[in-house]
């Protein structure tokens, strides 16, 4: 196995799916490691570490500590959806906390869950075997749990939706709606 001397260092990111990586903010602020992996868009999950300084990409902060009591559910959606709207104009996600244990895990499990549409033990499945230190905090756990009850009901709703869109006709004689 190759070692750069970034690894080395102990500085490192690693891709959970394609495009998106995890870290610990240590190795997000390596600006040689960012423009290796040709990160455009960094979500730093915490209230206090640092921003890298690169000029190529956005930055997006969500402001929670590493503490079972937080709100990290609340920000679920919107991040998920950046890192998608990221992945799809072709660019490169970092998503990173202190430690790139807890909280960077948490978010790249529930954007896997909604984009890839993925159970949670699936999800969770991929960060850990990315990130072996990956271990949301019980609080974030449960969080996660709801919202994949959430994207269940979703999906349920989506599918009933589609079901009753299918068969339904109007009927050219009457002009009422019937449902088979």
């Amino acid at each position: 196995m190759k070692l750069s001397i970034l690894g080395l260092l102990g500085l490192e990111s690693v891709t959970v799916a394609d495009s998106l990586f995890i870290s610990n903010s240590r190795s997000a602020c390596c600006e040689s490691l960012l423009s290796q992996e040709r990160i455009t868009f960094c979500i730093n999950v915490s209230r206090q570490q640092p921003f890298p300084s690169f000029q190529q990409g956005q930055l997006l902060r969500i402001p929670v500590f590493d503490d079972p009591s937080e709100d990290l559910y609340k920000y679920f959606e919107h991040c998920s959806d950046a890192i998608e709207d990221t992945i799809q104009r072709g660019g490169n996600c970092l998503v990173y906390c202190k430690n790139g244990r807890s909280r960077s895990a948490t978010i790249c499990t529930a954007y896997l869950m909604k984009h890839q549409k993925l159970r949670l033990k699936d999800a969770f499945e991929i960060v850990k075997n990315a990130r072996p230190m990956a271990e949301p905090n019980a609080g974030f756990w449960s969080q996660l749990q709801k919202y994949e009850d959430h994207l269940q009901r979703q999906q349920q709703r989506t599918l009933s939706s589609n079901t009753i869109s299918h068969n339904k006709y109007i009927d050219s004689d009457y002009n009422v709606v019937k449902f088979l």
